[in-house]
C-alpha cells in the first residue's frame, strides 16, 4: 500500500454509500473492521454504511451483528433492482469473489474494479473460476501506481450488448 493507492481507495469509497457482501466476507470483515478507528477511511466507510449480505443458504447465516446489515432473500436480480431504485450512490462489493463472479455472470455487475499487485502469494480462490461463457469488459480507467500495482476499472456489457471491437481468435492474437 502506498499513498497513491490509498488516495484511489478513498476516491472509490467516496462514490459509494452501501456495501454488498457474501456471508464469508461479511464474517471476516465483522471480525476486523469494527476494531479499526474511523481515522482509517475504509473502516469509517464499512462500519457506518448499510451492508447487504447475499447468501444462497440464508438459514445458515449467523446473526448480522455488525450493522447496519440486512440479509437479502429471494431472487438476487430483484433484490438488487430494489436497492438500485433507492436514492443514493453506488454499491461497493469489496472482496466476495464468489458473489462478484455470480453478479458478473448474471449481468448484474455494472463495473469491475481490480487492483493487481506485483507480488505472487500462492494459491487461493480465483475470481474467474467456473466462468464458462465469455463476458465482455471494456476498460473505463486504469492506472499504474508508484509501487507497481495496477488499478483498472472495467464496465461490464449487459446481456445482449455486443463488444465494440470484435474479439480476436487466438492465432491472430498470438501473432501480434
Amino acid at each position: 500500500m502506498d499513498k497513491d493507492m490509498s488516495e484511489a481507495i478513498v476516491a472509490g469509497i467516496a462514490q459509494a454509500d452501501a456495501v454488498l457482501l457474501g456471508p464469508a466476507t461479511y464474517r471476516i470483515f465483522a471480525g476486523m473492521w469494527p476494531h479499526q478507528s474511523d481515522h482509517v477511511p475504509m473502516a469509517r466507510f464499512l462500519n457506518h454504511s448499510p451492508k447487504y449480505v447475499v447468501s444462497r443458504t440464508p438459514d445458515k447465516v449467523d446473526k448480522l451483528e455488525w450493522g447496519p446489515a440486512t440479509l437479502l432473500n429471494g431472487d438476487l436480480g430483484s433484490e438488487l433492482a430494489k436497492l438500485r431504485a433507492a436514492a443514493g450512490k453506488t454499491i461497493q462489493v469489496p472482496g466476495s469473489p464468489k458473489l462478484v463472479r455470480t453478479l458478473l455472470l448474471e449481468g448484474l455487475l455494472d463495473e469491475l474494479s481490480l487492483t493487481i499487485c506485483p507480488e505472487v502469494v500462492g494459491s487461493g480462490m480465483r475470481l474467474f473460476d467456473q466462468v464458462a461463457k465469455p463476458v465482455t469488459l471494456t476498460v473505463e480507467q486504469s492506472k499504474v501506481h508508484g509501487n507497481g500495482a495496477i488499478s483498472v476499472t472495467y464496465r461490464a456489457a449487459r446481456s445482449g450488448e455486443q463488444a465494440a471491437v470484435q474479439p480476436l481468435n487466438f492465432p491472430a492474437a498470438a501473432s501480434r
